[in-house]
């Protein structure tokens, strides 16, 4: 086919869309399903409306094939498992005896039985479940979710293209289920899994499908010869089977490179590449392959996983090099559209003339199909849409928003002594713990506590005007009153305030920082019925005035006990917002942890002895390819130490992290220089413990107790046995004890029952401990 007909072909897609609907109602009607006061017919009726207004908008948008399957009522991964059928023992009564409340329980577990556990889908902050398997795992299909919504796609006269997570993919995710060997492999299952992929492949076919999509976004990370074999050989056996779609292979999040001759090569109809983080990579890669002759191109040059609008120009000029490498060029957003709030046309608090430079899902969708229209039929087809993007682009390029010289100044003044503590840690360690005076295995919490209905109410009150700032005021004060009232009963070592005042960890301080901007309706899933609204970060950062100081002091003067300040790191700041894309990312940190430093030093000038700068995503932004992470870790590193280094010696410095595998990146944890990390380890048994022992870590150490994610209540015992377990890596001198992570989605009564079985739990093994 020429270039001229391949343009002519170009058609627009998407991987995936956001599931929640504009008011959220699948969270709302997910939530209601748990309390008893929705039931599971409204529960699916609710769902399968909020499929049919996507696919509707996506068609009446120009999007000429839509995606099924992309669609979860918590996970698109547990929705893979369940597919494949690879359900825990534990689990399997549960499923078998209700399937939906099987697959919840699954995914948060119940009172006596354990979920799986939750860690970051690659580099992004959306959430997925693990899946567990071993030598004795049976794979069979089911093929109904899968089946049912491409046929309620076809029933509405669209083309529908079903989207999978891909055997590859999925075995690579997955970790060694419990009682199987510790150097079980789940990738050798691949020739067991492979029949159960043709199975559901057939079931698509003889429902209508086209073409299915398989999603392959692992093998854009390094990836040994055995396993690119494997992927060889999977795509070798799903191609050569006759009952089956055509297959589009999808990859995403980075380059392909060693993995994209090796799928051009497969015998498959399509494969769609990121052409946006990634494009020149991945262009050099495909043409060094020789393009793909005969086969269909789906090229992902709108960014998925941002909200700045497309340079359209230089998305066409990517687009028009691209034909001629195959057969048919189709146009996409890099990823699918979960990882954006839905309509940027919604919010009403944003300057209209920022709001233009803005695109969610809806005007993603929006400039795919324009692109597609220029591709197809030539730029002249799409002048007014050119020229407005010029100008958009211009508007943001030239405003004082985007360049502020005076945070550019101090952030180029900045020198390697600004971000070293004035002593070593094992001089501050002394200095802390005479400071501090608190006992061997130190309890306390990661922050927040239970975001109640009241709170939120009060917040709502605030924003209407119902209550004043005086009555608001009053009740956060009466709220940190009762979380320090109770963990002082508790017996909790080291205090929070239960950051009453705060909606999000990011937004709270976006808020209050020049250079961001909040959105009222940007609404992106997290995990499962968790959604965050990430703040856009549009600009040059400084802080105008203290952040936290006030709520810490007023705690800190109801209580003898030390009160931590506490505040979200630089690295997570970026992170879970929608950051600005015209400078480095280093650059950027480097803006926002002088803000910090300056919240930090005003703490510690108000009397705070321990203070906490969480960084959750330092893993979860680790870039894929082990070539570009010492770049990225050099200056994340750099912009915590920047944050933290201008305290005194008995100053101690938390941080904290979780849901994100730890052990490739100890060093840099080391290289934080915090005095104490709190991790995640509940759901993975102590696996990080562990490697900071095996690393050498000098430092102290919480790695969690109690599972946050859950709704059940870990029993003293338990927690006592996951203590012991993390004395057999960190020493009691330098061990902590502490939940997972926050307790803002938990409710009071399990949080009171938790802490008292974590109190109980530290002090029991503290017993047990030899006398010094």
């Amino acid at each position: 086919m020429t270039s001229k007909s391949a343009a002519a072909a170009a058609r627009a897609t998407v991987y995936g869309y956001p599931r929640q609907g504009h008011h959220r109602e699948l969270k709302k009607a997910i939530e209601g399903y748990w309390k008893g006061r929705v039931t599971a017919d409204a529960l699916r009726t609710t769902a399968a409306e909020l499929r049919r207004n996507t696919w509707r908008h996506l068609a009446d948008a120009g999007v000429h094939e839509v995606p099924t399957g992309d669609f979860s009522y918590y996970d698109h991964v547990l929705d893979t498992t369940v597919m494949v059928g690879a359900i825990p023992e534990r689990h399997r009564d549960a499923v078998d005896a209700d399937a939906l409340d099987g697959y919840f329980a699954m995914a948060r577990g119940t009172q006596d039985v354990a979920p799986l556990e939750m860690t970051k889908w690659f580099d992004t902050n959306y959430h997925y479940l693990v899946p567990e398997l071993g030598p004795d795992t049976v794979f069979t299909a089911n093929t109904a979710k899968q089946v049912a919504e491409l046929t309620e796609a076809l029933a509405l006269g669209l083309t529908a293209r079903p989207v999978l997570v891909g055997p590859v993919t999925y075995l690579l995710l997955a970790k060694p289920a419990p009682g199987a060997p510790a150097d079980f492999e789940p990738l050798t299952l691949l020739d067991r899994l492979l029949p159960v992929y043709a199975e559901v492949l057939a079931d698509l076919r003889a429902a209508g499908a086209e073409w299915a999509q398989l999603d392959e976004p692992a093998l854009v990370q390094d990836r040994t010869p055995a396993e690119l074999n494997a992927a060889e050989r999977a795509y070798r056996d799903l191609g050569a089977l006759t009952d089956r779609p055509k297959l589009l292979v999808a990859s995403y999040f980075d380059r392909l490179g060693d993995a994209l001759p090796v799928l051009a090569k497969a015998p498959v109809e399509g494969l769609a590449l990121d052409f946006t983080e990634a494009a020149a990579a991945n262009l050099e890669a495909l043409a060094a392959a020789g393009g793909l002759p005969g086969k269909r191109l789906v090229a992902g040059v709108v960014n998925g996983r941002n909200i700045w609008i497309n340079d359209l120009q230089k998305s066409l000029s990517t687009l028009g090099t691209l034909l001629g490498l195959a057969d048919r060029v189709d146009v996409a957003a890099s990823c699918s559209l979960l990882h954006v709030p839905l309509d940027a046309a919604a919010e009403r608090d944003i300057d209209p003339q920022i709001l233009r430079w803005l695109a969610f899902a809806k005007q993603k969708t929006a400039e795919i199909v324009t692109l597609a229209k220029g591709l197809a039929q030539g730029t002249d087809a799409v002048t007014g849409e050119l020229s407005a993007n010029r100008a958009d682009l211009a508007s943001r390029a030239g405003s004082p928003i985007t360049n502020d010289p005076a945070v550019r100044a101090r952030a180029a003044a900045v020198t390697d002594a600004d971000a070293r503590r004035s002593q070593p840690y094992t001089e501050r360690a002394t200095a802390q713990r005479a400071h501090l005076g608190l006992p061997l295995l130190p309890t306390t919490t990661i922050g927040s506590f239970p975001q109640t209905a009241e709170l939120r109410v009060a917040r709502a009150d605030l924003r209407t005007g119902r209550i004043d700032t005086a009555g608001y005021e009053e009740r956060i004060r009466t709220e940190i009153q009762e979380v320090i009232s109770f963990q002082e009963k508790a017996g909790i070592d080291v205090l929070v305030h239960g950051e009453p005042e705060r909606n999000d960890m990011v937004q709270y301080f976006a808020e209050q920082l020049t250079g961001y901007l909040a959105t009222q309706h940007g609404w992106v899933q997290s995990y499962g019925t968790r959604y965050v609204r990430p703040p856009v970060l549009a600009g040059d950062i400084s802080r105008p005035e203290p952040m936290t100081v006030r709520w810490t002091t007023y705690a800190q003067s109801l209580t003898d006990r030390p009160v931590k300040g506490m505040l979200t790191g630089p690295v997570t700041m970026l992170a879970w917002s929608f950051v600005r894309d015209d400078q480095p990312l280093g650059d950027t940190a480097r803006q926002v942890a002088l803000a910090l430093r300056d919240e930090v030093n005003d703490l510690e000038a108000a009397g705070t002895s321990v203070i906490q700068v969480d960084e959750p995503a330092l893993r979860e932004t680790l870039p894929l390819r082990a070539a570009d992470r010492p770049a990225y870790l050099a200056w994340a590193t750099e912009a915590f130490r920047l944050t933290t280094s201008g305290v005194r010696p008995d100053t101690q410095i938390h941080t904290h992290m979780c849901y994100a595998e730890f052990g490739d990146i100890v060093q840099a944890i080391d290289d934080l220089d915090a005095d104490v990390i709190s991790l995640e380890a509940a759901r993975s048994h102590m696996q990080v413990a562990r490697e900071l022992a095996a690393h050498g870590y000098p430092r102290e150490a919480g790695p969690g107790v109690y599972d946050i994610h859950s709704p059940r209540v870990p029993s003293a015992e338990e927690a006592a046995g996951l203590l012991r377990t993390g004395l057999r890596a960190i020493p009691a001198e330098r061990l902590w004890v502490n939940p997972d992570c926050g307790l803002k989605t938990r409710g009071w009564p399990e949080t009171r029952a938790s802490l008292e079985n974590l109190v109980a739990a530290a002090r029991t093994v503290r017993g047990e401990l030899p006398a010094t």
